[in-house]
């Protein structure tokens, strides 16, 4: 089949690849970028890819020239420390692009890192167009930043409806893409069925705890879930705690915070570690859990999505904290409850984020008729995701480039 292109605009590329740069900062941007690279597959378009990115967006053929968990620090005291680091990695990836160009930047999540990094390609004059793909929490917090955004941002990709509305108001161009999420992820989610997948017991009860992907996060928080997982355990024995890794780095890291817990507890963890690029060993072990405890971030709307019953936890640096909750414009943390403008999860934050409290949470959850309140609540918004109309991120991209692919 022969892929004929029509190009309008400043690009004109002739039978040259598309270049496209892109920089992820985490997981689940890994699980975005390696879709978006494959749709430009699907879509005809002869492109090549580099920037950052993790092992999905790697094995599907980006050249990275920093590893991924480079990102891993969060909060903004944690941020500041390693500033200059980052700011020589934004440099030469300004540099490298000035001497090979690259058509368009996407910036997937990451913002504090992406937005910089847009705004010095404007400042060098590079023939780039830039994409921010997953709209930083701009509507919530630090809402200043959004003029910055209309000066270094071409298009905005946004995962929610209510994002796009936010823009428009600020006459930013922004698309509303819809989370894929929402749509990859069945209405109809049977847990038997995943707790086979993983050789678990169906009749067992199996309480997944996820402490983030993050080096930082499993320092900060693991300690947290097993004190929580000790206390379960001295009521109900017969529970099964399971612990995803991304990689075996994170897989060694919670080993080693086990090690000083009495065997009996250890007994019952299932430490479980990402097998390949392609599996997402998080999601399996959140579909596969009766109750789910975890950090709270893109994880939650994973959870919510799969209508498993959960309670989501996070704690920071403590100036981190204090400057973000006097940033912080809206009153929750968690997706499931920025998108129902209500609680529908409990948020344990910072001081609230204890053993003891998550303990009773969990165990609040253990309750069958407050679980099954839950589980509607996260089907009646995952129908809701569904129901508003989205754009293809790709055709997105390629029409603020005014490329038109053709198929003879």
């Amino acid at each position: 089949m022969l892929i004929c292109y029509r190009f309008a605009g400043d690009i004109a590329l002739n039978n040259q690849k598309l270049r496209i740069g892109i920089v992820v900062g985490e997981v689940s941007g890994d699980t975005l970028g390696v879709k978006l690279m494959r749709r430009f597959q699907e879509l005809g378009i002869d492109a090549e890819f580099e920037g950052v990115g993790g092992p999905q967006m790697i094995a599907a053929g980006l050249q990275s020239f920093y590893p991924m968990d480079i990102f891993s620090k969060m909060g903004i005291v944690e941020v500041l420390k390693d500033l200059k680091k980052f700011f020589a990695i934004r440099d030469d990836l300004v540099n490298r692009w000035a001497k090979k160009p690259i058509d368009i930047f996407i910036g997937i999540d990451a913002p504090d890192f992406n937005l910089r990094l847009s705004k010095s390609i404007k400042q060098h004059h590079l023939p780039t167009k830039t994409v921010q793909y997953v709209s930083p929490s701009v509507w919530a917090w630090r809402q200043g930043r959004v003029y910055g955004i209309k000066e270094s941002i071409d298009l905005v990709l946004c995962l929610f409806p209510f994002e796009k509305a936010f823009y428009q108001k600020f006459d930013v161009p922004a698309a509303f893409v819809g989370h894929p999420l929402a749509t990859e992820l069945p209405l109809d989610n049977p847990i038997g069925l995943a707790k086979q997948a993983l050789g678990l017991s169906v009749q067992q009860r199996h309480i997944a705890l996820l402490p983030g992907s993050r080096q930082g996060e499993v320092e900060r928080l693991g300690p947290m879930l097993l004190d929580a997982a000790q206390i379960l355990h001295h009521k109900y024995p017969d529970d099964l705690f399971i612990i995803p890794a991304i990689n075996a780095a994170r897989q060694q890291q919670i080993a080693e915070l086990l090690k000083p817990y009495p065997t009996s507890l250890k007994d019952r963890v299932l430490l479980l570690e990402n097998q390949s690029a392609e599996s997402s060993i998080g999601r399996q072990v959140m579909d596969a859990a009766n109750i789910v405890a975890l950090a709270s971030g893109t994880a939650t709307l994973e959870a919510m999505l799969m209508h498993r019953p959960m309670v989501s936890f996070y704690k920071l640096n403590w100036l981190s904290y204090v400057i973000i909750k006097f940033l912080v414009k809206i009153p929750y943390y968690s997706l499931p409850n920025i998108i129902a403008g209500k609680r529908v999860i409990k948020e344990l934050i910072q001081r609230e984020a204890t053993a003891e409290n998550l303990a009773a949470e969990i165990e609040r959850l253990m309750d069958i008729e407050v679980g099954q309140i839950q589980t509607m609540q996260f089907k009646t918004l995952h129908k809701k995701l569904l129901a508003g109309s989205s754009e293809d991120p790709a055709v997105a991209v390629l029409n603020l480039l005014n490329i038109q692919p053709q198929q003879n």
